[in-house]
């Protein structure tokens, strides 16, 4: 079967990567690139490409999406980073975007298979959480705060509420939840603002420049931990839920990161050079208000988000490999600090560390 494939954020980290890799199918005949940005230069020869600028929110995208006819819909748009002062824009392009969307996936007939990305984020990061419990997919979506999370959980809501009234018709749903996402690609040829650009000294000049400075140490709380999951198992993860025979429940949930050893604060001091500085919960509070208000959103440090940096979020990610069998290619550590993968070739040499 020859497969019509619309990725949603195309122009996006993990939505051009999957233009890239799914157009060299020879099972994908054609793919619908949509994103509100334009078309971005690395994608300008991608032969089976057809690209729709529109924001899913703006309603001027749908008729063409249905004569293209889709089978499968990766759904990775999103507006990540608050918007300061407009987090009614946020709200409309994010989650009525997103129900558009669903609307469309369900009224299709050609439409097989929906992956939607959401976030491990709508856990919620408090201060009952521990290092030893790991979030699993049956677990409710605490996150009450941070836009960005919120969002995802109600995105997800308004999702089950779609597939519930489809009574069983419809195409099969992934939900992917994702713990942070990085390795060659996102690390050197998206250099944005971020943990780990911040804590390597990647940013550069102005406010950025200032923040390097100040992270000459690692801050981290008691509680500071992360996971990751390497840039190539999201692609190869979720080209298995696009494509494979379906496995479950008309729509199931997978939170999507490796087994094993998180990334803890020493951890993270050790793979950039530096020495951790120990601070409280509310230092990381205070810090984040200044930065956001201080640069009116420049620096991401949105209401909320201070808590991710004070509280753990661990997750378990082995519902996918019991369900589907899908085996992680990279541990959390060695996604962050490694250079292996698909896209290594693009590191400065000066940069590269390879496991292999």
């Amino acid at each position: 079967m020859k497969h019509t494939v619309l990725i949603t954020g195309a122009a996006g980290y993990v939505g051009s990567m999957l233009v890239q890799q799914l157009g060299k199918r020879e099972d994908v005949e054609r793919i619908i690139g949509l994103d509100k940005e334009s078309m971005p230069e690395l994608l300008k020869d991608e032969a089976k490409l057809e690209y729709i600028h529109a924001n899913l929110a703006d309603g001027s995208w749908q008729d063409a999406v249905k004569k293209a006819a889709p089978t499968v819909i990766i759904h990775t748009a999103w507006q990540i980073r608050m918007l300061y002062g407009h987090n009614d824009t946020t709200w409309k392009w994010n989650v009525d975007g997103s129900k558009a969307l669903f609307d469309v996936a369900f009224a299709l007939p050609s439409v097989e298979r929906l992956v939607h990305f959401s976030t491990v984020s709508l856990y919620g990061a408090y201060p009952t959480n521990t290092f030893e419990h790991r979030f699993r997919e049956d677990e409710p979506m605490r996150e009450m705060e941070y836009l960005y999370g919120v969002e995802k959980k109600v995105a997800e809501e308004e999702l089950t509420k779609v597939v519930a009234a489809a009574a069983g018709t419809g195409p099969k749903v992934a939900v992917v939840r994702p713990a942070a996402i990085t390795g060659p690609r996102g690390r050197f040829m998206r250099i944005r603002f971020g943990l780990q650009a911040a804590l390597s000294g990647q940013l550069k000049g102005g406010i950025y420049g200032l923040v390097s400075a100040l992270v000459s140490l690692v801050p981290a709380t008691k509680g500071w931990v992360r996971q990751f999951i390497h840039e190539d198992d999201v692609v190869d993860l979720v080209t298995m839920l696009s494509f494979e025979p379906w496995k479950g429940e008309r729509m199931e949930i997978f939170n999507i990161t490796p087994p094993g050893k998180p990334v803890y604060a020493e951890d993270m001091a050790r793979a950039v050079g530096k020495k951790t500085l120990p601070i409280m919960p509310w230092m990381a509070r205070v810090a984040y208000f200044f930065f956001w208000h201080g640069t009116r959103g420049k620096i991401p440090t949105a209401p909320g988000s201070w808590r991710f940096y004070s509280y753990p979020i661990v997750v378990d990610g082995t519902k996918l490999t019991r369900l589907w069998g899908y085996q992680y290619q990279h541990e959390s550590f060695d996604a962050f600090y490694y250079t292996d993968g698909r896209y290594e070739s693009f590191v400065p040499s000066e940069a590269k560390r390879s496991k292999s």
